[in-house]
């Protein structure tokens, strides 16, 4: 059960799809996801949504209904499960996890801070991110910051705290990010996957207008009809300017996957010696 269906947590999903893992995507009512092509997290939205070879499709469940709500779960996902596709349930308070009893708890919602997932989740649960300690609300931590330790498994202690800065790409940092230029309505005057300039017209928040700071690729813009405060991240562009990456999954979700995969699977091992 991963927890999230953003682009990073997507990277995720597909690994551990691709691994032969049969996935559950749990979210929130309104994600709120800026590199939208490739975050499964659309599903909630568009009913399904596909990111390279990983199809994702919403479920239909009731999670008031508690006398059938395991059965009902259960046989939601097996049908999706049979047709190749991941479920994914629109549960922000995780009220599904007491209920199925997974095997593997993976928060990669990305908060920068835990919103209740406990170790005692699962047998197995993992943090992505900031936010939680190893041994101490998960048993290990997947580190998400660029740079030497990326995809890191830390079996003690926690991430790298968040800075608030994101990572140098193509020798740009903060200037990637399209913000809110105001409070208001969020309105996009581009599409993901456009070439834009530095100074171009991107976004509008309400009545103000929102410039690109770099030259590039548009990978990541909020929906329309988004609301938006001062500051807000609504977008980024990728200065390398490849069209192409905007539609598959990053080099930066992929290791973080990476990493989650190797903790599942050291984490099964330790398990299986402990039951022997």
């Amino acid at each position: 059960l991963v927890r999230g269906g953003g682009d990073l947590a997507t990277g995720t999903i597909h690994r551990l799809w691709s691994a032969g893992l049969r996935v559950l995507v749990l979210e929130a009512e309104h994600p709120a996801a800026i590199r939208r092509q490739v975050a499964l997290s659309e599903a909630v939205y568009a009913g399904s949504a596909r990111v390279e070879d990983v199809e994702a499709v919403r479920m239909d469940v009731d999670l008031a209904e508690k006398k059938n709500r395991k059965e009902l779960l259960e046989q939601e996902m097996e049908r999706i499960w049979k047709k190749d596709g991941v479920p994914v349930l629109v549960d922000p308070a995780g009220l599904s996890i007491a209920a199925l009893r997974p095997a593997v708890v993976v928060d990669a919602i990305l908060a920068k801070k835990n919103l209740g997932t406990t170790i005692r989740d699962a047998k197995i649960v993992i943090g992505v991110g900031p936010g939680f300690t190893a041994g101490a609300d998960c048993h290990c931590v997947v580190e998400t910051k660029r740079g030497h330790d990326l995809g890191r498994v830390l079996w003690k202690g926690s991430a790298v705290p968040n800075t608030g800065v994101p990572g140098m790409i193509g020798g740009y940092a903060k200037e990637r990010i399209i913000r809110a230029s105001g409070d208001g309505i969020f309105k996009g005057m581009c599409r993901i996957g456009d070439l834009v300039e530095k100074g171009q017209l991107v976004g509008m928040a309400g009545e103000n207008p929102i410039y690109a700071e770099i030259p590039g690729v548009v990978r990541g813009l909020l929906q329309d009809g988004v609301p938006v405060k001062m500051g807000m991240k609504s977008g980024d562009i990728d200065p390398r300017a490849v069209v192409g990456s905007c539609y598959t999954v990053s080099d930066k979700a992929r290791a973080i996957g990476g990493g989650v995969l190797e903790a599942i699977l050291t984490l099964q091992t330790r398990i299986s010696r402990q039951e022997l």
